[in-house]
């Protein structure tokens, strides 16, 4: 698995463009924050459907989804300072866990939310798999970090 994921580094990047993503997000959401710009779509249906035009939009949303989803998906798939195999296992876990939760998720969203709602689960669902993954992980990590402590714990106070 450690073959497949990006150098250490491209966790701080990640990092960064999710902060970035977040700040630019709660913009949006609250000031009504503006970023006009031309852009090329393969598709748009606003108005009228049309193919392969470009258009000035507001871009903010875009952005902030962009840089959310780039910054997760380089933290998601970035190696830890130090690795092991108990990673490696770990994150094959949280990938299981993860995908059964967001799953979980989107049914619930089908049977229950409908309308914009709906459409607004969809957009969640560009993220919520990568904050499913990374809390699972961290949480796992975390939790195998207490056992060592409590072991080493008891074997200096078996040594006493």
């Amino acid at each position: 698995m450690r073959n497949f994921l990006l150098p250490f580094a491209w966790k701080i990047v990640g990092l960064i463009l999710t902060i970035l993503g977040v700040i630019l997000a709660v913009l949006y959401l609250y000031t009504e924050f503006r970023f006009t710009m031309p852009v090329f779509a393969v598709f748009s249906s606003f108005i009228e459907t049309k193919m392969f035009v470009t258009f000035t939009t507001n871009f903010a949303d875009e952005l902030t989804m962009l840089l959310l989803f780039t910054g997760l998906i380089l933290i998601v798939f970035s190696k830890e300072k130090t690795e092991s195999e108990y990673l490696d296992a770990t994150r094959e876990k949280a990938i299981v866990k993860a995908l059964i939760y967001n799953n979980i998720m989107l049914l619930f969203s089908i049977l229950f939310i409908y309308g914009s709602g709906f459409i607004g689960i969809l957009v969640i669902n560009l993220f919520s798999f990568s904050l499913f993954y990374l809390f699972i992980f961290y949480l796992m990590k975390y939790k195998q970090k207490i056992l060592e402590k409590r072991e080493l714990q008891l074997l200096s106070d078996s040594r006493h």
